[in-house]
C-alpha cells in the first residue's frame, strides 16, 4: 500500500516543547580539561521499540508517517512510556494500540539511545511472542498498516528507501540474535 504523505501547511521554529528541552552541562575531564556541552532532554519516563513476532519465521512491522523524513517509514512499533508504566505495559499497550495484538510473553532485550553524544533519550527493546488479537485505541492520526515480513529477510530491508530508522534496525539484529541463542540481554 503506498500512501501519498499528508500535506505540509507550515513549519515554525519552536523555543518551548512539550517534549524535548535544551540544556547546557558544564563539564570537567579527568585531564583537566572544561568543556560545556548541550544536549537534548527528554519530557519522559523513556519508551519502547517492540519486536512482534507472529511465529518462528515471521516479524511484523508497521509502515507509519515519519515528519521528520516527511514519508512514510517501515519499522517496528514504538511509542512513549505512560507514567506508572512497566517496560512490559507500556510494549503491550503500545503493541495493542498499533498493531491490534497483545503478547503472553514479553521479553525485555536492552536498551538503545539515539544520539548519546547530544540527546538523553532512551529505547527499551521488548521482544512480543504468543500473540493474540485485541486492538486499543492509539493516538495515530491515521490506521497504521501491518506488514508481515520474514527474518530470513531481513537483510532486504536494508536495501530499501523507507527502512532507515535506527531503532528498529537494531531491534530486529537483537531480537534474530536473541532467537537464535547467540544473545542473551545482560
Amino acid at each position: 500500500m503506498s500512501r501519498k504523505p499528508p500535506v505540509i501547511h507550515a513549519t515554525r521554529p519552536v523555543d518551548a516543547s512539550r517534549f524535548l528541552r535544551v540544556e547546557q552541562v558544564d563539564l570537567e575531564f579527568s585531564n583537566g580539561e572544561r568543556r560545556t556541552y548541550e544536549r537534548l532532554k527528554g519530557s519522559g519516563l523513556g519508551a519502547v521499540i517492540i519486536v512482534p513476532v507472529r511465529d518462528p519465521e515471521t516479524v511484523l512491522l508497521i509502515r507509519e508517517y515519519g515528519v521528520g523524513v516527511n514519508r512514510y517509514e517501515l519499522g517496528l512499533p514504538k511509542g512513549r512510556l505512560d507514567r506508572d508504566e512497566t517496560v512490559e505495559q507500556g510494549a503491550d499497550r503500545e503493541l495493542k494500540e498499533e498493531v491490534g495484538c497483545g503478547a503472553r510473553q514479553l521479553s525485555v532485550l536492552g536498551r538503545l539511545s539515539l544520539s548519546p553524544a547530544y540527546m538523553t533519550h532512551e529505547t527499551y527493546v521488548v521482544l512480543a511472542q504468543d500473540l493474540y488479537p485485541e486492538r486499543l485505541p492509539g493516538d495515530e492520526p491515521e490506521e497504521l498498516e501491518v506488514v508481515p515480513w520474514k527474518f530470513a529477510e531481513l537483510h532486504k530491508l536494508l536495501g530499501r528507501e523507507d527502512v532507515t530508522e535506527g531503532r528498529s534496525i537494531a531491534a530486529l539484529f537483537m531480537a534474530r540474535e536473541y532467537l537464535a541463542g547467540r544473545f542473551r540481554p545482560a
